[in-house]
């Protein structure tokens, strides 16, 4: 299934994701992000601690929004509790107010796009089990379920969109020549495989990777003026 899972990381997928830097607008605010190493330190960071934790989000929500087994609930319905608890995970690992927020809010458009491209009883079984909006790697692993994609796939989608969003929009902060930047992420692409290998499916296992850094960074950009990004 590598065709939907390009699909499924392409940024021209109409989801909102092209609104959202990642971190990387408040960086350049004030002054942490302001060329290229400092760019590659920031999606190193970003990678190794907020990606790592996506991508295990977004294994374990692909493998609850596969087929049901045999022996389980009868329909998707039945895993309404399991998809609210595994939110719930993600929402635990997210300090920052801020950041939870554009977590569901990318989750919410997201899922709203799923539903009309691959539609499927996960899917509506997510969006009713959580009405405020599923975070982003849930609905990214459920999609990815969804669109015929394994629980590795949607770890390397989760991985891959951490890093490319924040440096496309470093992109249009700082004028940056884009293909030293798709450099960057050509270098990181090893990390993202291993990462992506490595995504534990069970639950206890769950990578819970802080990056206060990442936290202060979106609760400056929510109270910034002048704002470019929602996130």
């Amino acid at each position: 299934m590598r065709a939907a899972l390009l699909l499924l990381a392409d940024s021209r997928l109409p989801a909102g994701g092209h609104g959202h830097s990642g971190g990387v607008e408040e960086a350049v605010r004030i002054g942490a992000v302001h060329d290229l190493p400092s760019l590659a330190a920031f999606l190193r960071g970003r990678l190794a601690t907020a990606g790592l934790v996506a991508a295990g989000l977004a294994a374990a929500a692909c493998e609850l929004g596969g087929p049901v087994p045999a022996a389980g609930p009868a329909t998707a319905a039945g895993r309404t509790g399991p998809w609210a608890r595994l939110d719930a995970e993600a929402d635990a690992r997210a300090s920052s107010p801020a950041q939870r927020e554009a977590s569901r809010t990318q989750g919410r458009l997201l899922l709203r796009t799923a539903r009309r491209i691959w539609p499927s009883p996960a899917l509506d079984d997510l969006a009713g089990a959580v009405p405020q909006g599923a975070h982003h790697p849930i609905a990214l692993g459920a999609v990815a379920a969804s669109a015929g994609c394994a629980p590795r796939e949607a770890a390397l989608a989760a991985a891959y969109t951490a890093v490319t969003g924040p440096a496309t929009a470093a992109v249009r902060l700082l004028g940056l020549d884009p293909v030293p930047v798709h450099r960057l992420l050509a270098d990181l692409a090893p990390d993202m495989e291993r990462i992506a290998a490595g995504a534990p499916l069970e639950w206890e296992a769950l990578p819970a990777h802080a990056a206060p850094a990442l936290d202060l960074l979106a609760e400056g950009h929510v109270r910034a003026e002048l704002r470019l990004f929602v996130s």
